[in-house]
């Protein structure tokens, strides 16, 4: 019991950096989630902007205006 309470602050220190490592990972998975939807999303912004662009050509080239 003595040593509990002469190193009590070592102990509630290590806890806490403990504590700390768990949180940061836990925000990294959430990080590497949200980094992971918008690569999808970008690659779905992408695809619909080739199609926009790919419809206006074709409008343009049936109407002879290219």
């Amino acid at each position: 019991m003595e040593l509990v309470r002469d190193f009590w602050a070592i102990i509630a220190a290590a806890i806490g950096v403990i504590v700390w490592f768990i949180r940061l990972e836990s925000r990294g998975i959430a990080n590497a989630a949200d980094i992971k939807r918008l690569w999808s999303q970008r690659k779905e912004d992408m695809e619909a902007a080739k199609d926009s662009r790919d419809r206006v050509v074709a409008g343009l080239t049936k109407s002879g205006q290219t």
